[in-house]
């Protein structure tokens, strides 16, 4: 099975992930990021190869940012500690720094139990499958073991947060002067970051879930729990809430009633409003097949392309750089804003989402009004055999659907990619007929390949 998964290698702290595997993958990583033409020139030049790593506040992040620091700097190779921040704060700072590369030790919005170590390449950007894989393959093959003044350093990277503080602030369109903003950090990596950098943009800021222990992190809170988000923007009678998960590359949303904004609405308003200021790209946005049918009507209504990807955030990237787009994201809140990121960046969206309250004299409920949201179903038909998905029985009915919901609504059918089940996904213009027709297709695929 291989070690690499969607987004980077995860798993049980001290069970599928520990130290031993953190120490091996960081030596790989240094044989394979530290080593090409790039690394060359630099130490031709005097520079010796360098690293940034960062880490979410979960306990278990203490020991294996560790042993990543251990085995970069075994290899010879200069390592920047920058603390707990977020994962694209990691992302930009390997760019700011002119890093070979860079380590981010987090599981996301998974339970604090876990974790998981992301590996970014020069310029702060995800590695393509085909590095992951020569990666794994040198984790069994000789590694760097230089002796002397040859081995690495591991400093503080003390100006980290600040350096990317101002990286945020320097990105706004207008500032959030006199809009109430309540804050779910999700005990995460946005913490101290986000509070700072919405205050320092002029908004009012309540904060909730910013008290990490190391073992509250996504525990009832942030973007995967955003009824607190709701139950507290309405407690205090702000104007909008902001959701992150426990390594804020995700942004959700709440409006002042209480409403989620889930990321495909705020692609709608970000993607009108960046086109009306000529910033985006080919008039285009990439999005996953996941999205809403509602993004697509929208967007069409306002000239606006929209390009689909496979779910992930790594292919909407994919999409976004080789045709240099500058926007994309998933209905999950990953939002990518290629002028300012090179991944999803939770805080970022969140800023440009609140700037564009501003920006327009709107509310959050006002903005997102541009696109209607199509009831979606979504049936996960388990114990059946999906590598079969394609049985003629099943796409003839699935051709059958689509044809009685015409354009008023969509069907999408997959097998999950980490799990031995099918989803089904319907959309139409009312949720009653979206379960009937979701109800009667995973029967269905339930008779047709189960085991």
């Amino acid at each position: 099975m291989p070690l690499f998964g969607t987004d980077g290698v995860r798993g049980l702290a001290n069970g599928a992930l520990t130290a031993d595997l953190a120490l091996s993958l960081a030596q790989a990583t240094a044989v394979v990021l530290g080593q090409g033409r790039s690394a060359e020139a630099r130490r031709a030049a005097g520079r010796r190869t360098s690293a940034v790593i960062a880490r979410d506040p979960r306990i278990s992040g203490e020991f294996l940012s560790a042993a990543v620091a251990a085995g970069l700097a075994a290899s010879g190779v200069d390592v920047y500690d920058a603390g707990v921040i977020p994962t694209p704060a990691l992302a930009f700072l390997i760019a700011d720094r002119d890093a070979d590369f860079g380590v981010m030790v987090s599981a996301s919005h998974n339970p604090a139990a876990d974790n998981g170590i992301k590996i970014f390449a020069r310029g702060g950007v995800k590695l393509p499958d085909v590095v992951e894989e020569r990666i794994e393959r040198y984790m069994t093959r000789d590694k760097l073991l230089p002796t002397g003044g040859d081995v690495g350093r591991i400093r503080r990277f003390s100006d980290a947060e600040d350096r990317y503080v101002l990286h945020l602030l320097g990105s706004l369109p207008a500032r959030l002067d006199g809009i109430h903003v309540v804050l779910d950090c999700a005990h995460g990596a946005a913490s101290g970051v986000s509070p700072e950098v919405f205050k320092d943009a002029g908004a009012r800021v309540t904060v909730i879930g910013a008290d990490p222990d190391g073992l509250n992190i996504n525990d009832g809170v942030g973007s995967t729990h955003i009824d607190k988000l709701a139950e507290a923007v309405l407690a205090h009678g702000a104007d909008v809430g902001i959701a992150h998960d426990g390594d804020a590359d995700r942004c959700l949303a709440v409006t002042a009633d209480g409403t989620p904004i889930d990321g495909d609405q705020i692609m709608a308003i970000l993607a009108v409003s960046m086109q009306e200021r000529g910033l985006l790209a080919d008039d285009t946005l990439v999005a996953t097949v996941m999205s809403n049918l509602g993004l697509h009507v929208a967007m069409r209504e306002h000239g606006i392309a929209v390009k689909t990807t496979s779910v992930g955030d790594r292919y909407v990237l994919e999409e976004m750089n080789a045709h240099g787009y500058s926007l994309g994201g998933e209905q999950s809140g990953h939002v990518i804003m290629s002028a300012h990121a090179t991944t999803g960046d939770g805080v970022l969206t969140g800023l440009h989402l609140v700037s564009e309250m501003a920006r327009q004299g709107k509310s959050l409920a006002e903005l997102a009004s541009i696109m209607t949201v199509y009831p979606q179903v979504l049936v996960n038909v388990r114990d059946v055999d999906k590598d079969r998905v394609s049985d003629e029985v099943v796409q003839e009915t699935v051709r059958r659907v689509e044809t009685e919901l015409g354009d008023s609504g969509r069907v999408l059918l997959r097998a999950s990619g980490t799990e031995q089940l099918v989803r089904v996904m319907v959309e139409a213009a009312d949720a009653e007929t979206a379960q009937r027709h979701a109800d009667a297709l995973a029967a269905v695929v339930e008779e047709r390949l189960g085991q």
